[in-house]
């Protein structure tokens, strides 16, 4: 589940912001250009990066405003409105001090804040950031003013179609699932008004004569193939903050989330924290089970909450229970359901029959969902795409139905187990489709 969104009030002006995680250090994500805090939680690649950051760090994440759920008002551009915003919600969550992140077009909000706020800003990010977006004779790593111009006409023209993204994500131009949601991001994180403003607002933007004056600790990092912000531009600054840390990863994407998204993190980790997390995590092939209760909302309103919690206790044990019996590992309960693995599919599959079953008994159905993949395992629970993607399917199933992926089907051949085709299916926030089996 997403965090839940707050507010943050100043000048009257309502700022939206989310935080996440309980460790003893804050840090503050400053979005680039356009953002939506609770879209994000629909893109696993972004969900993944945000729990990250949040597995060493108290994480706080908010809209600028004029964007995403934050107010929409005339002073959307104004530099020092936003330092405002970032302060205010930094008040508002009791952030003394905090790790400033800025991707993107927030890099000059961040650097502004830590160089007119030093003793709130234990440590500074710049994510693909630049001091100016538009070139200079001694600034010459941005667009010319004209051709700026015409890709701002450009992306206001058809905004809201996902324009940006060839700009931003070109590793994911082919993923269907990321091009709807990214147009669905623009749409619901900017008016085409709003981003004209922010654009043109942009376009004079200068901040190189306050990167001599920061104080905080800074790391500076950008992928060498960027396409909307050309890596000079970080090289600069990182030439003219004071003891800058520069790191150039190989990527070409421009977005956080993008082809350099793991790389990134281990080298926020290691700045922020002094641990530098393994390269590469460890990584496994395993069955994710999901299930969810049918109608939990309705039935624990009919029930009464105390009944309910009993009953939801019942469930609980009896599907811990039958993971157990079946060489599974519960991982996360998930409200009214449950997370696990299994390393063997048919198992998996015989798990989830068995527990569909019995809980009948109890007077209440679930559905479960399955598929096979390498998972990715951080502190013994399981995250990646694969997840993702039984998730996915657990939600297409119906009462008492186990539905898993082509995948785990083909895996459990010889087996005995037996499936009607579901057809094809596109899962939300994955890419391509996939075929879906209904276990009989």
């Amino acid at each position: 589940m997403p965090p839940t969104t707050r507010y943050a009030v100043t000048d009257d002006v309502h700022i939206a912001y989310q935080t996440l995680g309980d460790a003893r250090r804050d840090l503050v994500f400053v979005p680039g250009f356009i953002s939506n805090v609770e879209l994000w939680w629909e893109e696993p690649a972004a969900t993944h990066f945000f729990e990250r950051l949040a597995t060493f760090s108290r994480l706080i994440l908010f809209d600028k405003r004029g964007t995403g759920l934050s107010d929409r008002v005339a002073d959307v551009a104004v530099l020092e409105r936003r330092v405002d915003d970032l302060q205010v919600v930094m008040d508002a969550v009791g952030a003394e001090r905090a790790v400033i992140i800025g991707a993107s077009e927030s890099g000059p909000t961040a650097a502004l804040f830590a160089a007119t706020h030093p003793e709130r800003v234990s440590a500074l990010v710049l994510v693909g950031a630049m001091a100016r977006w538009t070139s200079t004779r001694d600034y010459p790593w941005a667009r010319s003013a004209l051709t700026y111009r015409m890709v701002m006409r450009t992306m206001q023209a058809s905004w809201g179609t996902g324009i940006s993204m060839p700009l931003y994500a070109p590793s994911r131009w082919t993923d269907n699932g990321l091009r709807s949601w990214w147009a669905r991001l623009e749409r619901t994180s900017a008016s085409p008004g709003a981003l004209r403003a922010l654009l043109e607002a942009n376009m004079n933007l200068d901040v190189r004569a306050i990167l001599p004056t920061i104080q905080a600790p800074t790391l500076v990092v950008h992928s060498t193939r960027d396409r909307a912000v050309k890596v000079g531009g970080s090289r600069y600054m990182a030439g003219v903050i004071p003891h800058a840390k520069y790191v150039e990863l190989p990527g070409g994407d421009h977005i956080f989330f993008g082809a350099d998204a793991d790389a990134l993190l281990v080298e926020i980790q290691d700045f922020v924290t002094g641990v530098r997390p393994p390269p590469d995590a460890d990584r496994v092939l395993a069955t994710i089970l999901f299930t969810d209760i049918v109608g939990s909302t309705e039935r624990a309103a009919q029930l009464g909450d105390r009944e309910w919690r009993r009953l939801l206790a019942q469930h609980y044990e009896l599907t811990r229970e039958e993971i157990e019996r079946h060489r599974g590992k519960l991982h996360e309960l998930t409200g009214d359901g449950v997370k696990a693995t299994f390393d063997g599919p048919a198992r998996a599959v015989r798990c989830a029959r068995a527990i569909v079953d019995r809980v009948k008994s109890m007077g209440i159905e679930i559905r479960a969902g399955l598929h096979t993949g390498e998972v990715e395992v951080r502190g013994g629970n399981p995250g990646g795409i694969a997840v993702h993607i039984a998730a996915r399917v657990a939600a297409l199933a119906g009462p008492s139905e186990v539905v898993v992926s082509s995948t785990v089907k083909d895996l459990v051949v010889g087996s005995g187990l037996r499936f009607a085709d579901r057809g094809t299916h596109g899962l939300k926030g994955v890419p391509d489709t996939w075929r879906l089996f209904s276990l009989e």
